[in-house]
């Protein structure tokens, strides 16, 4: 247990988060993802950390292991929900809570930059560069989710 926070599998993540700050149960996760989409892996959990901080109402994320997969959810609680990362086939998958309608929001969007595995997952070819502005907003999306909802439609 740590001596900043309750849960040892649970850091808050700041300007000066990096890789090598990582928590050895999150690195594990990330060692055991195929090689082949491992370092795009890493370089969406930066662009969840880089899009967390700039977003205010979030109070940042919390990193931490759900399934056993590399995880990041808002600190404040019932703004926005958990995206995960994990590999499907050869692709990376940024995973997003099944019931939230995320994934047709992210289908309207972006239907022709990326592929979707059902109602849970936005699929991104792990072997190349990621389309970082398009992530970057699905990733505000989903850790805005539940703020947005509560938002007056206009």
């Amino acid at each position: 247990m740590s001596r900043n926070h309750p849960f040892p599998d649970i850091i808050h993540l700041t300007a000066q988060h990096s890789r090598d700050s990582m928590e050895p149960d999150i690195r594990a996760a990330f060692d055991q993802l195929p090689p082949e989409v491992r370092q795009t892996a890493l370089n969406l959990r930066d662009l969840i950390c880089e899009t967390a901080r700039t977003l205010p109402e979030t109070g940042g994320v919390t990193e931490c292991l759900k399934w056993g997969q590399p995880a990041w959810l808002p600190v404040r609680k019932a703004v926005g929900t958990t995206v995960r990362i994990g590999a499907e086939g050869g692709d990376l998958a940024l995973y997003v809570h099944c019931q939230t309608g995320l994934i047709e929001e992210f289908q309207r969007h972006y239907a022709d930059k990326f592929r979707f595995s059902g109602n849970r997952a936005l699929l991104i070819d792990g072997s190349g560069s990621i389309p970082s502005g398009e992530l970057a907003h699905c990733i505000a999306l989903a850790l805005t989710y539940h703020a947005r909802k509560k938002q007056p439609r206009q």
